[in-house]
C-alpha cells in the first residue's frame, strides 16, 4: 500500500547579511497531494542597508528599498504557510533560522511546523558525492535559476517529491 503524496511548503530565503533578520527575498512553493499548487516569490526590505551577499543573489539595496518589510509582507505569506504538516528547505537549519529570526524581529509568532532538510533526504536517498542544490536540480532534471528564491524553493520541492517517489519504489517510503 502506497503512502499518500505529501503536502508541504518548500521555503527559501536570500539574505542581505549574516543577521537572522536580514531576509531580502523569499520563495515559497506550496505542494498539496504531491502537486505544486502555489508559487510565491517576493522581495523583502531588510532592516539594514548592508547587502554583503548581492554578489551571490544579485539583489541590491536599490532593488529592495521600497519593498515591504517582513512584517508588512507577513499577512500575504502566512496563509501560504498555514495548514501543512511540515516545511522543506535545502539546508533547513539556515532557512529555519531566517524564518524564526525575521518573526522574532517583528514580534510575530513563528509557524510551528518542523522542517525537513532536502540535503539530508538526498544523501539518504541517492548517496551522491555532492548534494548541493544545483547538482540535485540537474539530477532530477529541473532547470534551476540558482539563488533566485522562487526557483530555489521549487527545486527543493521537486527534490523532496523525487526522493519520496524513489524511496517508495524501493519500498522504503
Amino acid at each position: 500500500m502506497s503512502q499518500p503524496s505529501p503536502s508541504f511548503v518548500a521555503i527559501d530565503f536570500e539574505t542581505a547579511d549574516n543577521g537572522a533578520d536580514s531576509a531580502c527575498a523569499i520563495g515559497l512553493v506550496r505542494v498539496e497531494a504531491g502537486e505544486i499548487v502555489q508559487r510565491v516569490t517576493r522581495l523583502i526590505r531588510p532592516p539594514r542597508r548592508t547587502n554583503q551577499y548581492a554578489h551571490i543573489h544579485g539583489i541590491r539595496w536599490e532593488d529592495v528599498q521600497h519593498a515591504p518589510t517582513f512584517a508588512e509582507l507577513w499577512p500575504d505569506i502566512a496563509p501560504v504557510l498555514a495548514d501543512v504538516p511540515f516545511f522543506a528547505a535545502h539546508n533547513a537549519s539556515f532557512d529555519r533560522r531566517i524564518l524564526h529570526g525575521c518573526c522574532a524581529a517583528y514580534g510575530i509568532a513563528p509557524p510551528p511546523q518542523p522542517f525537513e532538510c532536502t540535503v539530508v533526504l538526498a544523501r539518504r536517498t541517492w548517496r551522491m558525492p555532492k548534494n548541493d542544490l544545483a547538482t540535485l536540480a540537474r539530477f532530477i532534471q529541473f532547470t534551476l535559476n540558482h539563488h533566485e528564491a522562487g526557483s530555489d524553493a521549487e527545486a527543493c520541492a521537486r527534490i523532496l517529491l523525487a526522493a519520496r517517489a524513489h524511496l517508495a519504489l524501493q519500498g522504503q517510503g
